[in-house]
């Protein structure tokens, strides 16, 4: 074996034992997941580290849109609508960006959250929230950047960026008493037309008593103000078993009806069928 091949292979091999070596990242990756009301919050960001330099006004200029943080777009997601800074935003995913001031700070959350640094194209269409927030100054400094979720409550809390010696907290409100209202009003209200429904399919397609399944049915019919087609194709099985088949043509007409209104041939011909075997067609 020449020496040129030799050499080639101790090339090789010091390449492959340099790629097996893993170091520290300089901008670790961090995930941050908390239960604001009822609402779940999670936030996806990198955290630089000071490592003896000068952070805003300087690493960080005042006055340009920055990233908030390192690497790719910090992100925070909310899976349920919320508010920002008193401005509704919708559930979902957003990325954030902030032009840091020596007094205040600009906080934009911005719809698309693929990318690294800043857009290259900053579109204001794509700004869901914005939020102009005072600087608080710390006395110790903080080396790592850091995002929180402070001062919790069900109603709401801040997200909060701490960085040498700067903390801004841009608050949010969650819909936690909407919610609770709702199911209270719900569970104290009795019965939903779903909640009939869903009984009466159940006992129908598990043999249980039919005259109860009717009753539920015809409740639940009741309570909804234009039932479907789907619901009246139930309705009709379920009156056809009870043993009351003019109702149960009525219902499979008006089902049948309302299928072709909706394009769908499957419940077009499963009423068909059922028609034609009572005597209907």
């Amino acid at each position: 074996m020449n020496k040129v091949v030799l050499f080639l292979l101790a090339i090789v091999a010091s390449l492959s034992l340099e790629a097996q070596i893993n170091t520290p990242a300089p901008s670790p990756a961090s995930k941050l997941m908390q239960t604001v009301g009822l609402t779940e919050v999670m936030v996806d960001y990198s955290r630089p580290s000071m490592r003896g330099r000068t952070v805003f006004g300087d690493l960080v200029p005042y006055g340009k849109l920055w990233r908030t943080g390192a690497n790719a777009y910090t992100k925070i997601s909310f899976d349920t609508d919320v508010t920002i800074a008193g401005q509704p935003v919708e559930a979902g995913t957003y990325s954030i960006f902030t032009k840091p001031g020596e007094k205040n700070w600009e906080v934009f959350f911005y719809t698309d959250t693929e990318g690294g640094g800043t857009p290259s194209d900053w579109e204001e269409s794509k700004i869901a929230a914005k939020a102009t927030v005072p600087v608080y100054a710390m006395e110790m400094p903080v080396e790592t950047f850091t995002i929180t979720i402070d001062d919790v409550k069900s109603s709401g809390a801040n997200l909060g960026v701490i960085w040498e010696n700067t903390y801004v907290a841009v608050p949010f409100g969650v819909p936690a008493d909407a919610t609770v209202m709702k199911s209270i009003d719900r569970a104290l209200g009795g019965p939903t037309a779903g909640d009939y429904y869903t009984a009466a399919v159940y006992y129908a397609s598990e043999g249980k008593d039919i005259n109860k399944a009717k009753e539920w049915m015809d409740k639940a019919m009741q309570m909804t103000e234009k039932p479907a087609f789907w619901q009246l194709r139930q309705q009709s099985l379920i009156l056809a078993k009870a043993g009351d088949k003019k109702a149960a043509i009525e219902a499979a007409k008006k089902s049948l009806a309302a299928a072709k209104e909706a394009g769908n041939d499957d419940y077009v011909k499963m009423n068909t069928d059922s028609l034609k075997e009572w005597g209907a067609m």
